[in-house]
Formats: C-alpha cells, structure tokens, sequence
C-alpha cells in the first residue's frame, strides 16, 4: 500500500492553527509520494456548547505562546472574542467544522489539507464563528462547490455520522492531543511522526526516514 500521512487537528486547536503551514507544506512536497488524511479530533464536543468566555482567560495567554513557537499571527477580529468575551455571541462547538472537512473530503479528496488550513485562518485570523453556517460560504466559491449541494450535505445526519465516526476513530488511533501525525505503512503498522507543533525539517526529516526504511530491502 502507498504509505499514509494521518493529520489529527481540530478546526478550534490554537496549535493546529500554528502547525497549519507546516502539514500545508509537507503536502505540497509529498504529494506525488504519500497519500494524506485529515481527521477531525472532535475537541470541543458539548451537548449543552458552553460560551467563549470558559475558555477566554487561557486564550489570551495561549496564543502568545503559539505565536512565539510558530510565527503564525491571530487576527484582531479572532482576538476580540477572546478579549471580549461578555460581549462575544460564540460557542465553540468541533461538530460543524467536521462536518465541513467530511463534505470537502468527498467532494475534492487532494484538497482536504488546504481546507482545513483555510478553516483555521477563518477562525484565527478572520474571526469567523465556524459554528455559523456563513462562516464557510466564502471559501465554497475558491474551491468550486456548490453552495445548495454543501449546506443540504451540512445539516445531513449522513455527514453529521461521518464526522462522529472520525472523531471516534481518532480516539482508537489513541490520539489525545492536537495536532497529531500519524504514518500508516501497511494495514496494522503506524508510526507516530509527531506529537504536538513540530517544525518542518523535523516532520520532513521523520518521514524521509519512514521511507527510507520502507524502501530498504528486508532480510529473511
């Protein structure tokens, strides 16, 4: 089998957001070499979804931190909510943004590392609310998707079920933080490529080395 690269994110990780051009680029250079898949974490899941403000206080520190490792910038328009958050009318919630990635995976499968980065500059940068159904009509002209087709597909229970189902399975992958990266080499052997935001040379340099043993040849 082609290896696998698995990208465990949520659309509201913060670090996600910070590794977004990592896992951009590293798709970019192995495109013609591994195959890549994006799964939903499913991070924030409430079924009473609990206001901004829970967890505005850790934000306003967190993001400084993500800056400083990352390079990254969080937009004004993001940080008001942060900043504001007796004022702020969100409640961070990962089922919407999920359901989104499971439509654009089916609809443009090479496409679905570039748009779960384009989900996370939304929200970080743009400050929209990716539990709002405007939040995504913007992007569905840039990726040729038909508006009608996307928001019957976004209220389906059939799709809502396949964002649950990638939560769980990022659960039996034994993921338990964002961002995670996993290789899949043969039907039962994964390798852990990385654990939290790493830097490019040294998730580039990890898979070079999968590879490289892939290809080596195996003594009986």
């Amino acid at each position: 089998m082609q290896p696998l690269l698995i990208y465990c994110y949520d659309a509201w990780c913060g670090w996600c957001y910070g590794f977004s051009p990592v896992i951009k680029k590293l798709s970019e250079v192995y495109k013609d070499k591994i195959g890549f898949e994006v799964l939903s974490g499913g991070m924030i899941i409430n079924e009473n979804p609990r206001p901004i403000g829970v967890m505005a206080g850790y934000i306003q520190q967190a993001h400084k931190t993500v800056e400083s490792h990352t390079g990254i910038r969080f937009g004004e328009d993001f940080l008001w909510h942060i900043f504001n958050p007796d004022k702020s009318d969100w409640f961070p919630d990962s089922e919407k943004s999920a359901i989104a990635l499971c439509i654009v995976k089916e609809l443009l499968p090479d496409k679905q590392v570039a748009f779960a980065s384009d989900l996370q500059y939304a929200l970080n940068y743009e400050g929209r609310d990716l539990c709002d159904d405007e939040a995504y009509r913007h992007l569905l002209a840039d990726y040729g998707i038909d508006a009608a087709e996307f928001y019957q597909k976004l209220h389906s229970e059939q799709y809502k079920q396949k964002a649950q189902y990638e939560f769980a399975l990022v659960k039996q992958l034994q993921v338990t933080g964002f961002p995670a990266v996993l290789m899949q080499v043969s039907e039962s052997k994964f390798y852990l490529v990385a654990r939290g935001y790493t830097n490019y040379d040294d998730l580039s340099g990890r898979v070079e080395a999968i590879l490289k043993d892939m290809a080596a040849p195996k003594t009986q």
